[in-house]
């Protein structure tokens, strides 16, 4: 019988990996060879393995620590490992998830010189917004309303609503000359979009407060979940080995912004809908995070994300 060596083996590409993974009150360690995180049960420890070739993201919680021989093994399969608050959203409104990615120093730079080589000049920066916007609009209107799943918990939206909203917001974005128009657009869309969703799932009266400010179920699913497709976002623009400071939708002097400008592309199709669904059937808090997501990788979402980063870099080119 031939031996398999781990030289022969294939790593699993990010798109087609199937989880992410949120931690708290947990220690993670390499035990074995293996990575695992370690509960304390009574005057015992239960060890649990993590699938590091099969995983994408791995956010840590509220009484977490991690060995730096853990973090060298994941840092070799290419896990992008995020610092948070409890129920995967900062503590407080101040504190920011803290992404650290893989390093290497043969990642490829291929889309990292196409991306620089427009990200320089306004008005190709704000093409590949508006690029960004006009994906993250079809990419809604395709998973609201053909989505079986959506359908089948009861979300069954206004189709026409949705039609002159997208409309009208597409007509926004070609017509806007600069990045501040076209915050404001997107801002005065998501704001159409809760109503809808909030009418469509007979959710009642709703306002968005960010970042732990609401105390209802919507609003801490919605934190809960975008944090989620940020982390998506930060492994999308790693496999490109794309910086996370070159934005061009959330602002140049913001660090992670292009996590932000990337996380755009599903946060409303997926994480927006969901939310609504999971706080009106009283899911908690891991219940929402699992069904957000089998959501995300049942609708392929870094598939999605990765090609429309690969399409831009590629496309975007400075008119002289």
């Amino acid at each position: 019988m031939n031996e398999i060596k781990p030289t022969d083996l294939k790593s699993i590409l990010h798109s087609k990996r199937a989880n992410i993974y949120y931690l708290e009150h947990c220690r993670i360690l390499v035990n074995g060879g293996r990575v695992e995180y370690v509960t304390d049960q009574g005057k015992y420890s239960a060890y649990w393995n993590i699938p590091i070739a099969n995983t994408t993201s791995l956010l840590l919680g509220t009484g977490t620590s991690i060995t730096q021989a853990a973090v060298r093994e994941l840092g070799k399969a290419g896990v992008l490992i995020g610092f948070c608050g409890g129920g995967g959203t900062p503590l407080f409104s101040a504190v920011e998830v803290l992404w650290l990615s893989p390093q290497s120093e043969y990642r490829p730079t291929e889309y990292l010189q196409d991306w620089v080589g427009f990200w320089f000049d306004d008005l190709s920066r704000l093409k590949a917004a508006k690029m960004l916007q006009l994906a993250r609009l079809n990419r809604i209107q395709k998973h609201w309303t053909t989505n079986r799943q959506l359908q089948e918990s009861g979300f069954n939206v206004d189709n026409k609503k949705l039609e002159l909203l997208l409309v009208n917001s597409r007509q926004e974005i070609n017509q806007v000359t600069e990045n501040v128009a076209l915050l404001t657009s997107e801002a005065r869309l998501t704001k159409e979009l809760f109503k809808l969703v909030a009418q469509t799932v007979r959710y009642g009266e709703f306002s968005r407060i960010k970042e732990g400010g609401g105390t209802d179920s919507a609003n801490r699913f919605l934190d809960h979940g975008n944090y989620l497709a940020y982390g998506l976002g930060a492994t999308a623009t790693w496999v490109l080995g794309l910086p996370h400071g070159l934005a061009v939708l959330h602002g140049k002097t913001r660090r992670g912004a292009l996590v932000f400008d990337a996380a755009d592309l599903i946060k409303d199709a997926v994480i927006l809908p969901q939310a609504f669904i999971s706080a009106m059937r009283g899911d908690d808090e891991k219940g929402f995070r699992m069904a957000c997501i089998e959501s995300l990788t049942r609708t392929e979402s870094l598939d999605f994300m990765i090609d429309t980063l690969k399409y831009i870099a590629k496309t975007v080119r400075v008119e002289y």
